[in-house]
C-alpha cells in the first residue's frame, strides 16, 4: 500500500461522516454555491499571452514526504500576498490528516481574494465536488492515480454541470494515456498537470514533464507540478509547451511565504 492508498482510505471514511451531518442541499443553500466561478484555464492562457508563465501558488503547512514545511503562515496575509506578487492562482490544501489542511483555510482564501482558487484534495465521490463548489473553489483536483477512467469521467462531467473547472493530474504515460488523452473524458477536462513526484519512491524530477509533454494535444492546457524551485526549471519547461506550474513547498518553506512568491515571479521576467 503506498501513501495514496492510505489517504483514500481515510478519506472514504471522512467522506462517510461528511455525508451523515451534511446533506446536499444544505450545500447548495450556501452562498458561494451559486455564484460564477473564475476560470482556471484562462487565467493561465491569459498570463501566457501577456508572455508569463501562469503561476498557481499553493498555501500548505505539510506534507507527506517532507513532514511540517509551514505551521505558522497566514492563509490570509499569505494568499492575498501571492496575488499581489503576480499569482495567476491560488491552490489550497483542505486534506486534514496528511497536510493540515481545512475546509476553513479554503474559505478564507476566498473571501480575500478575486481569482481562480483550486481546492486541492483527494476527491473521491460527487458529493465532495459539490462540496468544494459550496466552499467558493472555481476548480477541483482530480488525480488519475486513484481513480478509474469512469471515475474520472463520472467526477469531471458532475463538476461541469454545477460549473466548476476540473484540474486532472497525472504521472505517468499509461495514466495519461487513460484519462486524458480518451475521447470520452478529454472535453472535461480543463487543465492537465503533470506531477513530477514518483509515488513509489517520492524522487521528483521535471523530465517527467518533459516526457509527457510530447503526447499532449497542443490545445491542451497543461501544468506543472512538485520540483519546480528555479526560474531555470520554468524557461525548459515553457519550451516544452507549458503554461502553468503548481508552486507551495518552495514558497510555503520560507519565513515569508508570500515575498519569496513576489520574488520567484520577479526573476522569471528576467529568466524571460
Amino acid at each position: 500500500m503506498n501513501i495514496l492508498d492510505t489517504i483514500v482510505a481515510r478519506k472514504r471514511e471522512e467522506l462517510a461522516a461528511l455525508k451523515a451531518s451534511t446533506s446536499l442541499q444544505q450545500l447548495e443553500s450556501m452562498p458561494h454555491f451559486s455564484r460564477k466561478v473564475f476560470s482556471l484555464a484562462q487565467s493561465l492562457r491569459d498570463k501566457q499571452q501577456a508572455g508569463m508563465p501562469g503561476i498557481i501558488a499553493e498555501f500548505k503547512r505539510k506534507s507527506p514526504s517532507k513532514g511540517t514545511i509551514n505551521a505558522d503562515a497566514s492563509v490570509k496575509e499569505t494568499t492575498t500576498g501571492y496575488v499581489k506578487g503576480g499569482a495567476a492562482a491560488l491552490s489550497v490544501l483542505t486534506d486534514v490528516d496528511f497536510f493540515d489542511g481545512s475546509n476553513e483555510n479554503l474559505q478564507i482564501a476566498r473571501e480575500h481574494n478575486k481569482c481562480p482558487l483550486l481546492r486541492k484534495d483527494f476527491t473521491i465521490d460527487p458529493f465532495q465536488i459539490t462540496e468544494a463548489k459550496a466552499l467558493g473553489a472555481d476548480a477541483i483536483l482530480l488525480i488519475a492515480a486513484i481513480l478509474s477512467p469512469e471515475e474520472v469521467r463520472q467526477l469531471a462531467g458532475w463538476a461541469h454541470d454545477i460549473g466548476l473547472e476540473v484540474l486532472l493530474e497525472v504521472h505517468n504515460e499509461e495514466e495519461l494515456r487513460r484519462t486524458a488523452l480518451d475521447e470520452k473524458i478529454a472535453p472535461f477536462i480543463n487543465v492537465i498537470g503533470v506531477n513530477n513526484r514518483n509515488l513509489k519512491t517520492f524522487e521528483v524530477s521535471i523530465q517527467t514533464s518533459i516526457d509527457l509533454a510530447k503526447l499532449m494535444p497542443e490545445q491542451m492546457v497543461r501544468i506543472s507540478e512538485s520540483g519546480i524551485s528555479d526560474p531555470e526549471n520554468i524557461r525548459t519547461l515553457m519550451q516544452h509547451g507549458y503554461e502553468g506550474f503548481l508552486i507551495g513547498e518552495t514558497f510555503m518553506k520560507q519565513e515569508n511565504p508570500a515575498k519569496a512568491c513576489e520574488e520567484f515571479i520577479s526573476e522569471l521576467s528576467v529568466v524571460r
